[in-house]
Formats: structure tokens, sequence, C-alpha cells
């Protein structure tokens, strides 16, 4: 049965008005009876596969014995530049994938053709707001419907057989630096959606809609506002005696940009939460403080958005350890009793498992190196810090780094061999707060984002030390490790478990591997030549199995970095890759044959002016272009630029003449003599790396 609001709910926020309503409408429907299935089987409904999340499929054609015979039956072209981080959907022989600046495609499962696309017209510059690229993790289907979050805030329906808007809201204060990367979620008539956006002023809310017209039901906030205007709820009321000055100020954060999930059985809905605004809980909430619900599990009513518990994995988060990371729900044995438990593995480094019921701490463990922790107290759930792990003015040397043991990417749990299959990253960073720090506000001028607390309130450099990832097979009771496969580089994609006893991963050196359950012994690659950082699915098609995987590099990492290994050298604009046992398709070539540039042309050379260059750069355009311009990831590499692009480098910047392509404009925020410096530096480090190609040359002439 549907959900209706309860009369009089305790809730964490403003209650909208309205319910759903509405009937399923033909064969082929997803239903709220659909949804409640144990497992997925010929088809691929949800983000997670189920309502569990567990990212397992009970198909079993392709198998330990026979998994060497996939082959390509087709791929398809995304066309915009941008990471791919989307999980795709699939119902009756139809694949939905999100893509970059939240496009959908719908897709042939077949052929790979095109059936429609639907691009919500985000503004480019909004672009700008996206901490971690214009990416969008995937949809929801729902009784006819497709349902996604956009980029610039908004929920929108579309109707699944042709991509035409039934309906669309605005979810957020377009003045705010909100973002929405993440999947909704279908409970019972109801779209769930959270935001991003904790890096840039803002406060984190879920809000449930109509699945029918989009009215506001219900909107649930993760952290409390300003005492001076009243409480959305109890709950709210007691967390903000876990806070300390002004708070509010720089919105708190808490943001839930991921992790979302419903367990039908005990009616209940997990949200993950996000990290405080700013990072440094000495900034945020001077005199210490939880700071509750940052970095946490909540469970709420999902008729009300109504608090029902928490439990906190980074009490008074310091590291922008968020606990948005994908939550799992299983049946497992603890102390000879089976348990409805949740599983996570947050940023912070720590493998969790709690009652999905009461969230009570069951176990945690390290599934990662870290040193801002000693442990986990078992008789409280609260990790044991370290001291001096507590940065504040002096630097100290923390692991996880802030992109966490583990970040968006889903893990997959196999309940034959019980292990959950889980990427994981090895990082250090060095941290220290800025004494001078002080909130004045996040200005939105022509939807570009000018000043950010995360880029005063801390200051990060360079551990020097490697990072690695690694795919791990996890036994959430014994709290240990099975299996470990290392991987080309930090950045990789998610994973897939499936009956034949496999699981799928891509990496980020554009490598699809099928991996042994029991062993981690690697049975079949595919070479995409694209970094991998989506996830892969599995369902039929006309009876048979088919995997899709999507591939396109970028994210928080890729977006300004280069991919690993042979990706490396490939062009990394998005593509879906789809295989089955004795495909023959070609896999594309899309092989980079610019070589590096260096035009002559009348540019500042001396010192002074290369440093202003290199500063100007390092605040508007490393994040997407990386260090000197030289990333061969998502975005262009401007060390390869043509003379066209140098001709036209000016308007580019401020005219907005590639903003269609994603390059946003910065009128009013760069002059053009600005605009010439960052032209100067750019130019002068694709000098230097045609010098240093020459001399390696030189010195191997082979």
């Amino acid at each position: 049965m549907r959900l209706r609001p309860a009369a009089a709910a305790i809730v964490l926020t403003t209650v909208g008005c309205g319910g759903p309503s509405g009937d399923p409408s033909g064969p082929g429907t997803v239903t709220d009876e659909v949804l409640a299935r144990a497992v997925p089987d010929g088809d691929w409904l949800t983000y997670g596969g189920s309502y569990a999340e567990d990212r397992f499929s009970p198909l079993d054609q392709i198998t330990l014995d026979n998994v060497a015979e996939l082959g390509l039956v087709w791929s398809y072209d995304f066309e915009l530049r941008g990471g791919v981080e989307t999980t795709p959907l699939v119902l009756d022989g139809v694949i939905y994938a999100t893509g970059p600046w939240s496009v959908v495609h719908a897709i042939d499962a077949r052929t790979g053709q095109r059936l429609w696309r639907h691009d919500p017209g985000v503004p480019r510059q909004r672009g700008r707001l996206a901490c971690c690229d214009v990416v969008n993790r995937g949809a929801a289907l729902y009784e006819g419907k497709v349902f996604v979050g956009t980029i610039d805030g908004r929920l929108v329906a579309l109707d699944a057989e042709t991509g035409r808007v039934e309906w669309e809201t605005l979810t957020v204060d377009p003045d705010l630096a909100y973002t929405i990367t993440g999947a909704p979620r279908v409970v019972e008539g109801l779209v769930v959606i959270g935001n991003g956006g904790a890096e840039y002023g803002v406060r984190g809310y879920v809000s449930a809609y109509d699945a029918d017209d989009g009215a506001l039901v219900w909107r649930t906030y993760t952290v409390p506002g300003n005492p001076a205007d009243g409480f959305e709820s109890e709950a709210l009321a007691r967390a903000a005696e876990t806070w300390n000055g002004e708070w509010w100020t720089a919105g708190g954060g808490g943001t839930a940009w991921d992790a979302i999930i419903y367990d039908p059985e005990l009616e209940l809905l997990y949200i993950g939460t996000g990290n405080g605004s700013p990072w440094s809980r000495h900034l945020r909430s001077p005199g210490g403080g939880d700071n509750l619900f940052l970095a946490s599990v909540l469970a709420v009513r999902p008729a009300t958005g109504e608090y029902v518990w928490h439990y906190q994995t980074t009490p008074g988060d310091h590291w922008d350890y968020t606990a948005t990371q994908p939550l799992m729900l299983a049946d497992l044995e603890f102390d000879g009793a089976l348990r409805r438990v949740i599983m996570q593995a947050p940023k912070n480094g720590f493998f969790y498992v709690l009652d999905a019921e009461t969230g009570e701490f069951l176990s945690g463990q390290p599934y990662v190196t870290l040193n801002w922790a000693d442990g986990i107290d078992v008789e409280t759930g609260r990790p044991v810090e370290r001291s001096e792990a507590v940065y504040d003015t002096e630097y100290a040397l923390i692991t996880p780094m802030t992109l966490g043991g583990h970040n968006f990417q889903p893990m997959a749990f196999h309940p034959e061999t019980e292990l959950v299959y889980l990427p994981v990253q090895e990082a250090w960073t060095r941290r220290a707060s800025d004494p001078d720090w002080t909130f004045s506000g996040v200005e939105i001028r022509g939807d570009t984002l000018v000043s950010a607390p995360w880029n005063t309130a801390t200051r990060g450099a360079s551990a020097g030390r490697p990072a690695s990832g690694s795919l791990v097979a996890w036994d959430p009771k014994a709290q240990e490790s099975r299996w470990q496969v290392p991987l080309a580089g930090f950045w990789n994609g998610g994973v897939l478990a499936t009956g034949g006893g496999l699981v799928f991963h891509g990496g980020g050196d554009g490598r699809f591997v099928a991996y042994d359950a029991a062993t981690g012994e690697s049975l079949w690659v595919a070479a995409t030549r694209i970094g991998i950082i989506g996830s892969p699915v599995t369902y039929t098609v006309d009876g048979v199995q088919h995997v899709t995987v999507a591939a396109g590099w970028g994210g928080a990492t890729g977006r300004s970095s280069s991919p690993y290994g042979e990706a490396a050298d490939f062009d990394q604009r998005g593509r879906l890759f789809t295989f089955a046992l004795g495909g023959s398709a070609e896999m594309p070539m899309p092989r980079r044959e610019r070589p590096l540039y260096v035009p002559e042309l009348e540019l500042p050379t001396d010192a002074a002016a290369l440093r202003e260059g290199y500063e100007l750069y390092s605040q508007y355009c490393v994040i997407c272009h990386g260090g000197g311009g030289g990333s061969e990831g998502g975005m262009p590499n401007l060390q390869r630029a043509t003379r066209l692009t140098h001709d036209n480098f000016e308007g580019i910047v401020l005219e907005g003449m590639r903003e269609e392509e994603g390059m946003p404009s910065y009128r009013g925020l760069l002059s053009p003599e600005e605009v010439t410096l960052i032209q100067a530096y750019v130019v002068s480090r694709a000098r230097a790396a045609v010098r240093a190609a020459e001399t390696a040359e030189e010195e191997d002439p082979s």
C-alpha cells in the first residue's frame, strides 16, 4: 500500500502538502510490489539492484567456466565531456542511463541504438558549483516514469516510452550552491532525493515528492539551523545541543548526496549524511560537540521523514569523513542469531555493521590503513580519536585522505560467499586549519561560485606518499579481508556480483574484469581504453544474459587528473559497453592523436607574469584541466590545444564560445588581461612538456 503522511508526525523538518496517488498502468510497469522483490531477475530496476542495494544478481548463464567467451555486443557514445558515474537501469529490453550534465539516455538493449535522449538544459555555468564534476549516478523507474535529479537541483519526471517531461520541480534554493548528483529512490509512491554542496556553505536535507505530480510531501533537514528561527522538530532541537558557536552562518553541511535505501520489512528509510561546512571542527563549532547529524546514518519513517534513530560514524567530523557512501542491507548471523543489518564502508576507513532496526553498533574494523583513530569502543560504538590527528593550525599527516578509504563507488554482496566486494583507496594528506578564516558568505554571480568556505577553512598539501587502489573481498562477520587485488590506480568503479560465481569491476585504466568471487582470480578482461568509474549491471535480453558498464573518466579525482595505464593514451569521452557470450563487435579505439602544441603568440614570458598566471589558473582552472593544464582526463588537455583554440582563448573563457561543450564563461570574474596571463602560463607549461618529451626521446631513441 502507498505511504501517506501521518497526521501528527515528529519530524526533522517542515512537512509540505500533498501525498502519493495513482495506480500502475500496464504490463511491464515498475510497481511497489515489483520493487519489493528480494532480488533482481532479468531486469535491473533500481540503483542498487534491489531495495537491499547489495548489487547481486542471481543470473548464472555466465559462469566461471565460460566467462572467457564474453565479447562486446555494442557500445554507445554519451557525447558530452565529463565523468560517467551512472548505474544503468534496464526494463523490458530498454536501458536508461544518465551521463554528464544530468542527460538521460534511453537505449535499445539489443542493438545499442538510441530510443530517446533528454537534456534537462542545465546552464553550463552551474557546473562551477559542483565540487566533483558534472556527474550523475543514475535514475529511478516507477509506474511508467523515469526520475532524475539535475546538477542545478531539479527533480524531473520523464515518460519512460518517449522521454517527454511529465513534471519537474526545483528542490533547492537556486541562490545557494546546492547540486544533485545522486540517484533518486522511489518508496511507496514517493520519490526521495538529497543534495550536495556542503563545501559551499549549505544546510543538508532530504525531500520526498509525490511520484504522480511532483508535490512536496516532506522535507527532513540533517543538521539544525539558526536557533532563533526555531527548530523543525524535537530531534533537531536535541541535535543543536551538540553544536557550538554560530554554525548556521556557514550552513552546517551534512548534505545527503548519495546513500538512501529502504527496508520494506522494517518500514525504515536510511540516509547517509555528509561532512560539515567548513571542514574544520574548530572553525565550524568552536567549543567542540558531536555536531549531529553530520557523518551519520539516519533512520526515518518513509511516509513522513520522522526521526527514528541515528548512528554517527565520525562524531564532530574534522576530516571530511562523510557517511554518504553506499549503504547495504543483509541478513547475517551474529552471536548465534540472524540479524537484519546495515553495512557501510564510509570515508573514515572503518567497515561498519549496524542493527538495521535499532542502529545498534555490532562491529567495526579498519578496511584500509588509518591513523586518525585507534579503533572503535565496542561499548559506545564511538571511534577512539588520536589527539595528534585533530589538526589545528599545525599540519597533521592524515590517512585516509579527504576522498576517503572508499568513496561513492558501490560495493556488492554475494549471499553464497557472504563476502562484500569493495573498491578501496589508500592515500595520505597534510591538513591544517587557517587561523585567519572567517565565513564571509558564498557569492553566486551568474551561476558561478565566487567564494567558498572549503577553499579557506583548511589547507591541504601533498603528503609525498603514493596513492593506491584495490578491490577487496571483505568478510563482514569476521571483519577481515579474504582476498585483495591491486589495481592500476587510486580512482576506480563500482562492483557487481552474480549467481555465476563472478564479480565484475572496472578500473581507472579502462580494464573491465571478471573475477572468481571465491578467490579473486582474474578470469576475463576487456580493455575499453576509457577510465571506468561507473558501475556494472546484468540482465537478460531474449533470454540471453548481458553485462553493461559505463565508462567515462572524471569525478572528484578524474576531473583534473589523467586515467591510468593504457587509458591515458585515449580520448576520455564516456561510452556504455555491453557484453554477452559470443559477442563479436569491435572495441572502439578513441586514440588521442593530437600532439603537444606550443603556438607562436605574443604572450608575456617574464617570471612575474607567469607567476600571476599560475595563481589565476590555480583559482579558476585547475579543478577541471589539472596541473599546468596537462590533465589527460575527461576535460581537454590545454597543453594539446590547437591554434584555433589559442586564437579564440579570450572568447572561450569570457564569451562562452564553447559553453554547450561544458566550458562556462568567466565574464565578470576575469578580465581580458587576466585571461592573457592564464594563457601565457598554459603555453609555458606546454613548452616545458615539449622539452621534456624531446629529452626523453633523446635518452631513449627506440
